[in-house]
């Protein structure tokens, strides 16, 4: 029997090479970014097009490369940063196992110019699925050129698998922030399809964080700082009231290297113990500086994961000293702009001149007798002609009466669950009466005795199934504003409005693009007219991510489902009879009027003999 065993080709290996360090553009773009930095560039370009699935070019004044180091460059386990084992315990680069450019070459068609500032001409390398087709001298500027042309090219399993170009631009998007973040004295520009995303000058890390997510985090930073013999901790946390429903801003870097690592961020969080809402999460900015020798970045391809000697030192350390800036922040909660990033710029007092006595002013035309109940009507109560397309049923009270009779239905609960749901009998009752519980309950008498509707869930249903409507049917109406607003979002955000705008404008948003990761809000939904413009688009697309993470939705059911949660009347919202009454009418005529959101019921319903049964014991 002949031999079987046989060494694989270098073409074939590295691209078995590329699938666990390039996954996806993004991957090739981290690594080639990671490369210019550590060619200790202060200037890098990056060039996208078509999401980095025709172009990906990065472009750094770096130190460059001579004709041999740019040859061998494209060879596996090349690499410049290490020469012996031990080197791995002492690593400050962001690269070092010497894969990447060889896996990017396996599966693109890559062009490389590069030229030390020592030299008078540069090196020009043409290289397709592993093979160097071209090697020559040539005219460059000091630095490196890489451009790396269809990816995936040869592999058409794997560039098939690749996502919609906005969803994979957010990919990008997110690599990019994270170095960018990591290196604030580096000037960084990022253009995709010939229009420039980021323009970001050299400059401190909170101006840095500023320019990347918007000028309104100007006033949602809380500086963090603590130097110690384990670790030195900097960075900035976020105040509790500007937590978000998803996770996105949060940044751990060690050593200048973003990692992830689920034990540290437990200890940012229980930080913010008791300063949070329920399931919500703040903004963090964090850098801890190291001696490599106490840690291991050698665990992952990827090089996001690392191992401590004395991790349980550092998560004391992380939680204590955010607590701390936490505390502080409470006594004097303004950062103003222009100040460094120390803490004890915000405890040093305004002089007495600087402060600015308080005006009281008051409404000479108040009256406490008027009913302002019609100036505050709750969205559900505004007519806006086409919203309703089915009657309410009139008979709504008997639909919850609880059977005599032993016949029962199963309805189907989300993940495939049943509940048992009792037949009814129609029995109209002459008199409608409703009582508010709590704020948050809406009580009913009925035929064999009450029901109790959760008034935020029955409302987040008929919303749900309005909106599902005007998905489908491109009938939302809109409620032109008299002052159109902008709304400057991060730019991982702006790919993801620009994806869902055709739904957004379906659901009665007129929002167009104005320039640079900003739209114009011209009107909104014409049931939510009484939400404010940013907080309503903001938390559409928080609650949108945090859908996507977590349930996998479709586009428009996540679309539906977010709006409806974040446009619907919350537990605590004193209604009116007429408002309790309208409310329920609406629930009745849904299509599944007890099943909530969030999978529960949205009505419970008790007997005469139940309360009997209590009462007779």
């Amino acid at each position: 029997m002949s031999d079987i065993i046989q060494l694989l080709p270098d073409s074939v290996a590295n691209q078995i090479a590329a699938g666990e360090v390039v996954q996806r553009p993004a991957s090739a773009v981290k690594e080639l970014v990671e490369n210019a930095i550590d060619a200790g560039a202060d200037k890098i370009q990056l060039i996208i097009k078509d999401a980095g699935k025709s172009l990906i070019q990065v472009i750094d004044n770096g130190c460059g490369m001579s004709l041999t180091d740019a040859r061998m460059s494209f060879e596996r386990h090349a690499t410049s940063k290490i020469k012996r084992a031990e080197d791995l315990f002492a690593i400050r680069t962001m690269g070092f196992r010497g894969e990447a450019m060889a896996s990017i070459a396996a599966i693109a068609q890559v062009e490389l110019k590069t030229r030390r500032h020592e030299d008078e001409l540069g090196t020009q390398i043409f290289i397709e699925a592993s093979d160097v087709l071209k090697q020559e001298a040539c005219s460059a500027n000091a630095g490196t050129s890489i451009s790396v042309k269809n990816l995936f090219y040869n592999i058409p399993a794997r560039r098939n698998f690749l996502k919609s170009n906005p969803v994979e631009m957010r990919h990008i998007i997110d690599e990019f922030q994270r170095v960018a973040l990591a290196h604030p004295e580096v000037f960084f520009t990022l253009h995709h399809d010939g229009q420039e995303v980021y323009h970001l000058p050299a400059t401190t890390l909170k101006q840095r964080v500023i320019h990347l997510f918007g000028n309104n985090y100007n006033q949602r930073l809380v500086p963090v700082e603590e130097d110690t013999t384990i670790i030195n901790l900097r960075g900035f946390v976020g105040k509790p009231e500007f937590a978000r429903k998803t996770r996105g801003e949060q940044f751990f870097f060690v050593n200048n290297r973003f990692i992830r690592d689920a034990y540290l961020n437990h200890a940012v969080l229980t930080a913010f113990e008791e300063l949070l809402p329920d399931d919500t999460y703040p903004l963090y900015v964090l850098f801890i500086d190291i001696d490599p020798s106490k840690i291991d970045i050698n665990v992952h391809p990827t090089k996001t994961e690392i191992k401590y000697q004395d991790e349980k030192a550092i998560y004391a350390i992380v939680r204590s000293a955010v607590k701390r800036s936490l505390g502080r922040y409470n006594i004097t909660p303004s950062l103003d702009f222009d100040q460094e990033n120390s803490i004890e710029h915000l405890i040093t007092p305004k002089p007495f001149e600087q402060i600015v006595a308080p005006v009281i002013a008051f409404n000479a035309d108040f009256n406490p007798f008027t009913d302002k109940k019609t100036e505050r009507e709750l969205p559900f109560l505004r007519d806006t002609g086409e919203r309703h397309n089915k009657a309410i049923p009139q008979n709504w009270d008997t639909l919850y009466e609880i059977s005599k009779r032993e016949a029962t239905h199963q309805q189907e609960m989300p993940g495939g669950k049943t509940i048992a749901v009792d037949d009814q009998e129609i029995a109209k009752s002459s008199d409608r009466q409703f009582f508010q519980v709590h704020n948050r309950f809406i009580l009913s008498q009925i035929k064999s005795g009450f029901m109790l509707i959760s008034q935020q869930a029955a409302h987040e249903r008929i919303l749900y199934e309005r909106f599902l409507q005007q998905l489908q049917n491109h009938s939302g109406v809109s409620q032109q504003s008299l002052f159109p607003q902008s709304l400057t979002l991060n730019g991982s955000d702006f790919e993801l409005l620009k994806e869902l705008l055709p739904d957004i404008r379906a659901l009665g948003f007129d929002i167009r693009e104005f320039g640079k990761n900003t739209v114009v809000v011209e009107g909104i939904p014409a049931d939510l007219n009484n939400v404010g413009e940013h907080e309503l688009l903001e938390h559409l697309l928080e609650g949108f991510k945090n859908n996507l993470a977590i349930l996998k939705l479709d586009k428009r059911d996540n679309l539906a489902r977010s709006l409806a949660r974040n446009a619907a009347i919350k537990a605590g919202t004193k209604l009116s009879a007429e408002e309790m009454n309208l409310l329920t009418d609406q629930l009745f005529a849904c299509q599944m009027p007890n099943l909530g959101l969030n999978g529960k019921p949205v009505i419970t319903t008790f007997t005469l003999n139940e309360l009997l049964e209590r009462f007779e014991k």
